[in-house]
Protein backbone atom coordinates (compact mmCIF):
# COMPACT_ATOMS: atom_id res chain seq x y z
CA UNK A 1 0.00 0.00 0.00
CA UNK A 2 1.17 3.52 -0.66
CA UNK A 3 2.09 5.71 2.24
CA UNK A 4 -0.24 8.24 0.92
CA UNK A 5 -3.30 6.01 0.67
CA UNK A 6 -2.61 4.73 4.23
CA UNK A 7 -2.56 8.26 5.34
CA UNK A 8 -5.98 9.07 3.57
CA UNK A 9 -7.51 6.21 5.17
CA UNK A 10 -6.24 7.22 8.69
CA UNK A 11 -7.62 10.63 8.07
CA UNK A 12 -10.66 9.72 6.87
CA UNK A 13 -11.26 7.49 10.35
CA UNK A 14 -10.49 10.72 12.59
CA UNK A 15 -6.95 10.07 13.25
CA UNK A 16 -4.30 12.84 12.58
CA UNK A 17 -0.51 13.18 12.83
CA UNK A 18 0.87 13.79 16.25
CA UNK A 19 4.57 14.37 15.71
CA UNK A 20 7.09 13.78 12.79
CA UNK A 21 10.24 11.44 13.85
CA UNK A 22 13.65 11.00 12.61
CA UNK A 23 12.34 8.01 9.93
CA UNK A 24 8.41 7.44 11.29
CA UNK A 25 5.35 9.80 11.89
CA UNK A 26 3.49 9.20 15.06
CA UNK A 27 -0.48 9.22 14.32
CA UNK A 28 -2.86 9.23 16.88
CA UNK A 29 -6.83 7.95 17.18
CA UNK A 30 -8.49 10.84 19.17
CA UNK A 31 -11.30 8.38 20.05
CA UNK A 32 -9.61 5.98 21.92
CA UNK A 33 -5.92 7.09 22.34
CA UNK A 34 -3.96 4.86 20.23
CA UNK A 35 -0.78 6.50 18.74
CA UNK A 36 0.94 4.50 16.40
CA UNK A 37 4.20 4.82 14.17
CA UNK A 38 3.90 5.10 10.58
CA UNK A 39 7.25 4.68 8.72
CA UNK A 40 7.84 7.29 6.01
CA UNK A 41 8.92 4.97 3.22
CA UNK A 42 7.04 5.07 -0.17
CA UNK A 43 5.34 1.80 0.09
CA UNK A 44 4.31 0.10 3.29
CA UNK A 45 4.13 -3.56 3.22
CA UNK A 46 0.29 -4.96 3.06
CA UNK A 47 1.15 -6.40 6.54
CA UNK A 48 2.13 -3.53 8.23
CA UNK A 49 -0.52 -1.51 6.64
CA UNK A 50 -2.97 -3.47 8.21
CA UNK A 51 -1.68 -3.79 11.78
CA UNK A 52 -1.59 0.35 11.69
CA UNK A 53 -5.08 0.56 10.74
CA UNK A 54 -6.13 -2.30 13.06
CA UNK A 55 -4.21 -0.48 15.87
CA UNK A 56 -6.27 2.92 15.29
CA UNK A 57 -9.50 1.01 14.74
CA UNK A 58 -9.09 2.50 11.45
CA UNK A 59 -10.41 -0.28 9.12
Amino acid sequence: MKRRELERRLRVAGCYLKREGASHSLWINPKNGALEAVPRHTDVKEPLAKKILKNLNAE
